[in-house]
């Protein structure tokens, strides 16, 4: 069997993480497999040093801009040039128009993983009507929708004609996975004060900011914010004029496993949010949390921990490629 999957970043968040755990279990189990994605990044670094065949494609970014059409015949061609048995589409952009281009060239089956509708976001009212028909455009064209909590996957079957297609699969992670002692963050702060920590990308969706201005508020409170994004910089000049240099450190990425056990707390103050697979590995860590209870983060709170396996994931989603 022959697997394309294709993907708009290629940096390490959720959805990158959940490509490379799909791509190299295809892999283990001798299928066929590429990964066709937009720029360079962690996603794409992890995938060469696993030995998957990765493919870029030019002009392929988040927002909307001229260099959409040149994207869209890129992934047209790689999708003409692999004749994959299975495509597989996450992200919103890499997903409509892989689901128009899949279909034109008569890939027999293809599904699309939603990660968090992004007519969920915090846009204009004309924005999000726009997004909402194009993700209904992306759902009519594909085989099978794969929801990755029981919040995405009833907004997906609110969608016209598009119920049947739907199916929960949880977002899972390594339940045997160990920790380091988090020495990396305890060494950034004065001995003995209480960390809350937080992982993710720098984004609007994260709201990493949020941590910010309750350090303000609170002089007694200490912040780890591991994860790089497009919104360090304005992080970085609010840190510097609250004063908050001592306080709130910005530490990059980092791996989840070496940082974990430096927080004493750990925060997701998302305000968009499918799941949460940094709440699972908390849950994992034996770590309290503090969350918005946004999308599908209740699930991911609440859960027993077993219901997201990875193993689990991988066979359910492997299911859906026969």
């Amino acid at each position: 069997m022959k697997i394309l999957y294709a993907i708009t970043k290629s940096n390490w968040g959720g959805a990158q993480r959940y490509v490379y755990d799909l791509a190299t279990a295809a892999q283990q189990k001798g299928f066929d497999v590429a990964v066709a994605h937009g720029g360079t990044g962690l996603m794409q670094e992890k995938l060469k040093n696993a030995g998957i065949r990765t493919v870029s494609i030019l002009g392929l970014v988040r927002d909307v801009g001229g260099s959409d059409w040149g994207a869209y015949r890129a992934l047209k061609k790689i999708i003409r040039d692999e004749k994959p048995d299975v495509l597989h589409l996450n992200s919103s952009k890499a997903g409509a128009m892989g689901a128009l281009a899949g279909r034109l060239a008569g890939v027999k089956n293809i599904i699309y993983t939603d990660h968090g509708w992004a007519f969920k976001e915090k846009r204009s009212l004309p924005s999000r009507i726009v997004i909402w028909f194009i993700s209904w455009f992306t759902v009519l064209l594909v085989d099978r929708v794969i929801a990755v909590s029981e919040y995405e996957l009833a907004l997906t079957k609110q969608m016209p004609f598009c119920g049947k297609k739907a199916v929960r699969i949880y977002n899972g992670i390594d339940l045997n996975m160990s920790f380091g002692s988090g020495e990396i963050i305890r060494n950034a702060f004065p001995t003995g004060v209480k960390i809350t920590g937080t992982v993710g990308e720098l984004t609007k969706n994260k709201n990493q900011i949020a941590l910010v201005e309750q350090a303000k508020n609170n002089p007694d409170m200490y912040v780890a914010v591991v994860g790089e994004g497009e919104l360090r910089s304005s992080l970085e000049e609010k840190i510097k004029e609250y004063g908050l240099e001592a306080r709130v450190k910005l530490f990059g990425f980092l791996p989840v496993a070496d940082v974990m056990r430096g927080f004493d707390v750990f925060a997701l103050t998302s305000i968009k949010e499918s799941l949460g697979l940094v709440i699972l590995e908390a849950r994992a860590a034996r770590l309290p949390i503090v969350a918005n209870r946004v999308g599908g983060v209740g699930e991911a709170m609440d859960l027993p921990l077993e219901e997201f396996s990875k193993e689990k994931m991988v066979e359910k989603t492997f299911a859906l490629y026969k």
